[in-house]
């Protein structure tokens, strides 16, 4: 029995991006959650070790083998100076019953841009008071803002869904223009009877996919809650031209949601024609996600 749960948690693990969506979306809730499939084969080793099973242990090495080779890489620290442009996105949560101290806190970041998710309309001014000493450039469209040191320009809403849950904005940084969109993507959620839900966030993606190949600017950075990892093959449209800070300059998996203690990386920071230099999440802030950072070299 262990034997064969090795072997199927190894081809599960080694074919998650050939999973289908069929039934209940799984594959992209197998995605989401992949990172934790170590704990499985942490389990089978220790079942393995109480069976005294030679041939059990050695076919756990399988899914341990893949496992490495899937996600060795997020746990070394690749962290490095230098770079243009730091950048900050947060999920400020609409029921914060805090907005203040978010808002102070972000203020505190250092960042030069900050992405602002789920911006409840009786917080907005809080948010524009206390930012507004740091961040001298600031638009709210919908529940998505943007507060910048830099001017910017060329502000509009992009229709991702039938209410603004996304904008973009041209960044006139001190080495030129950056295209900047900020999106929260619709929610997801896991019913026993209709599996893990994201025809609505897959619909947003691709609108919000489609913007973005359409970016005549070549520096693009996306910021924001995108209700799904970048391992989910649902939402390649989008994350596929793109790169994760995280993924190319961060220090292990960067979970962000739920803050009190984060399990998935939900929130995002994805460029293109830009290099990151550093990425990391900073603490909690009150809201019910932590706030993803990145420094990128234009």
């Amino acid at each position: 029995m262990i034997v064969v749960a090795a072997v199927l948690c190894a081809a599960l693990m080694a074919l998650n991006s050939q999973l289908p969506n069929g039934v209940g979306n799984l594959g992209s809730l197998w995605q989401t959650v992949l990172p934790w499939s170590g704990l499985g084969v942490a389990v089978l080793l220790l079942l393995a070790a109480v069976r005294r099973s030679a041939l059990a242990a050695a076919a756990v090495l399988v899914p341990a083998l893949v496992w490495t080779v899937l996600f060795a890489p997020a746990l070394v620290d690749k962290r490095a100076g230098g770079g243009d442009l730091t950048v900050v996105s947060h999920n400020v949560n609409e029921e914060n019953p805090d907005p203040r101290r978010t808002a102070r806190a972000l203020a505190a970041s250092g960042a030069d841009v900050l992405a602002v998710e789920e911006l409840a309309s009786r917080a907005q001014e809080t948010y524009r008071h206390e930012l507004a000493a740091a961040y001298p450039y600031a638009e709210v469209r919908g529940g998505v803002g943007l507060w910048s040191k830099y001017p910017l320009q060329a502000v509009e809403p992009v229709e991702i869904m039938p209410w603004t849950r996304a904008l973009r904005a041209t960044v006139q940084t001190p080495k030129g223009p950056v295209a900047v969109y900020a999106a929260h993507l619709a929610s997801v959620r896991v019913h026993p009877a209709a599996g893990f839900t994201t025809a609505r966030r897959n619909e947003a993606a691709a609108k919000l996919a489609e913007a973005v190949r359409a970016e005549r600017l070549p520096r693009i950075v996306v910021l924001g809650d995108l209700n799904g990892s970048v391992d989910d093959s649902a939402l390649d449209a989008l994350t596929g031209p793109l790169r994760s800070a995280q993924r190319e300059a961060g220090a292990g998996f960067g979970f962000t949601w739920p803050a009190s203690f984060p399990v998935v990386r939900i929130d995002q920071i994805l460029v293109k024609g830009i290099t990151p230099r550093s990425a990391w999440t900073l603490p909690d802030t009150g809201s019910d996600h932590l706030p993803v950072a990145a420094t990128l070299r234009l």
